[in-house]
């Protein structure tokens, strides 16, 4: 179905919504060179440079510049430049078939769950929930390097099972998007484990308050007992974040997942409750004995590891880890 990622392969980039190409010009610019240096060619798609406002074009018109990318035999990869927020009015106009008939390895997080998730939910084709070009990418060192050592190391050299590395440090601090002023503040790496446990199961999930956008649509993928559910989100408040975790309670969904992954929430506001997200979540569980791994690095936060949307991952909550138990090739 898919091939590793070779040197001189072709990326394809998309704008699904944000127009960062335009707005965030000078991190766009050092994240597409910093993949030529790589020596990977990226291909600009039709959007590039171009935008509508707070988007970078109508919906068909996203849509189309997608589907473009996915039409070209010679890009192996496609890869979104940035989240945002309207991703979702794309995906009834994509070209599932030209996925289906032709699957690419389609890379992204944040907003561009929808279009993942949705590629996913009609065709049966893995989708990856990873780093963006312009947030990750564009990043200064040395945060940008730990993300494309998980990117290479699971794009390029895929070797099954692999146990992913917790980086030492992590950040989200706002700071350095355009231009260097000093280095990010680091902290220790530490994930949560809640309730011990050994489980196996198909990743599902993403961005939580994009999940919100189309869940219950024929776009989001049914949930399955035993499955394994990925949420993060970024820069919400406590009650947004309630309700989004209510919202897939109120789904289901929380019935019939047997482990989740939590995200590192980038710059939750509490709103001076004191509480966490994790709190939330599990204010939200009602006494559920599920197996949680928290404050995982899929996430908003630098660096990003990549995880296979439809593939087996085993959680272990003991020792805190995940490792990929089914190649996405």
């Amino acid at each position: 179905m898919f091939q590793p990622l070779q040197k001189g392969d072709k990326i394809g980039i998309f704008s699904s919504s944000y127009p960062a190409t335009v707005f965030a010009k000078k991190r766009y610019k050092r994240a597409k060179a910093f993949f030529e240096d790589k020596g990977f060619e990226i291909i600009e798609g039709s959007l590039t440079g171009q935008e509508d406002f707070y988007r970078s074009g109508t919906p068909k018109a996203r849509a189309e510049e997608f589907n473009a990318l996915l039409r070209d035999p010679s890009i192996k990869m496609i890869m979104s430049t940035i989240g945002g927020t309207n991703s979702n009015s794309i995906i009834p106009y994509i070209d599932y078939e030209a996925f289906r008939n032709s699957p690419k390895i389609v890379v992204g997080y944040s907003d561009t769950t929808a279009i993942l998730l949705a590629l996913y939910a009609k065709t049966n084709i893995p989708t990856f929930y990873g780093p963006a070009l312009i947030p990750s990418f564009g990043e200064f060192e040395p945060l940008v390097h730990d993300t494309y050592d998980y990117f290479e190391r699971y794009f390029c050299k895929p070797i099954v099972p692999y146990t992913i590395n917790k980086s030492a440090v992590w950040s989200d601090e706002h700071l350095n998007w355009l231009d260097y002023e000093r280095p990010k503040m680091l902290y220790e790496n530490n994930w949560i484990a809640v309730n011990e446990g050994i489980i196996e199961g198909r990743l599902i999930g993403g961005n939580n308050n994009t999940m919100y956008g189309f869940i219950g649509t024929p776009y989001f993928p049914d949930i399955l007992p035993g499955d394994i559910l990925l949420i993060e989100d970024s820069m919400k408040d406590a009650a947004t974040v309630e309700k989004n975790f209510a919202m897939l309670k109120l789904h289901g969904v929380f019935d019939k997942v047997s482990a989740i992954l939590l995200g590192k929430h980038e710059l939750f506001d509490d709103e001076g409750t004191g509480r966490t997200s994790l709190d939330l979540l599990l204010e939200q569980l009602d006494g559920k004995k599920i197996p949680i791994l928290a404050d995982i690095d899929c996430a908003h936060t630098h660096p990003m590891f990549p995880l296979a949307i439809g593939k087996n991952i085993r959680v272990n909550t003991i020792d805190k880890t995940i490792t990929c138990i089914e190649s996405w090739l």
